[in-house]
């Protein structure tokens, strides 16, 4: 008897296991109009609140890349972040997905978006005042349209070589109050700081992006701080600002995601 109580005492003693999170890289979580993963932050008890960092993959990517993101997952993953890899709708009649980042161009992308967040809640304790956005090319345009139109629902944005495409009737106030910052390539062509022209559409301009960035948060035109590292050149938007800070990061390189940027994506949200 004695030792039937003993064996009790240590099953009521052991630690609870972790919750186990769904949504791994064998198998996506299925919502209504698409699907999504989820990367747990490193050492998560399972019970605490979860700061999150939302990631749109490029053209012709997938959320499933989130698992090979060592810069993410050091950067962010081992700073208590879930990281959140949404999946780009499929393109009509290819295996192709992307986020087309305009309106009328298919799947409403920020709703969808949002229903993810509601599935990740009711899944986990996603801690709803500390969700962030990034993406890269054409994921880095649609966490601009997210930032844009639901703004309201993030805690910062941070965009890698991805500006907001035309055409977008949406006003941006959803930038209001939020900090944003644009990482890009002196050196891209494929999506250059001007945008270009695709048959009906256009990629956008950086710079007109951000002057929406600037209006919206009540920044002067010029930047109030210019900094210069051994990859980026810096130009920010802080002093002046009745809103939130903006950001412009400019490396050397083309189109693609530079060496630190994680690192500095995830100071500039934590307003170091």
């Amino acid at each position: 008897m004695r030792r039937i109580l003993t064996i009790l005492a240590l099953l009521l003693a052991a630690p609870v296991a972790a919750q186990p999170i769904p949504c791994g890289p064998d198998a996506a979580c299925e919502i209504a109009g698409g699907s999504y993963y989820l990367v747990p932050p490193t050492g998560w008890d399972g019970e605490s609140p979860l700061s999150a960092l939302i990631f749109f993959h490029g053209h012709r990517g997938s959320g499933a890349q989130i698992f090979r993101s060592g810069g993410l997952k050091g950067t962010f993953g081992d700073s208590g972040y879930l990281l959140i890899a949404p999946n780009g709708a499929l393109r009509e009649g290819s295996n192709i997905r992307s986020y087309p980042a305009r309106d009328g161009a298919g799947r409403d992308d920020v709703a969808f978006t949002l229903a993810v967040l509601d599935d990740v809640a009711a899944r986990l304790p996603l801690d709803r005042s500390r969700v962030f956005a990034s993406g890269f090319s054409a994921g880095g345009s649609m966490a601009w349209l997210l930032a844009c139109e639901a703004g309201e629902h993030l805690a910062g944005m941070v965009s890698v070589a991805g500006a907001l495409r035309r055409p977008n009737p949406t006003d941006c106030a959803g930038l209001r109050g939020l900090p944003v910052m644009q990482v890009h390539g002196f050196a891209d062509g494929q999506v250059p700081f001007e945008g270009r022209a695709i048959r009906d559409w256009h990629q956008g301009s950086v710079w007109e992006t951000l002057d929406r960035a600037q209006v919206a948060n009540g920044c002067r035109s010029n930047p109030d701080q210019i900094s210069m590292t051994d990859i980026y050149r810096i130009r920010d938007w802080a002093a002046s600002c009745d809103g939130a800070p903006v950001r412009l990061a400019v490396h050397d390189g083309g189109h693609g995601l530079p060496r630190g940027w994680t690192d500095m994506a995830r100071d500039f949200l934590e307003g170091r």
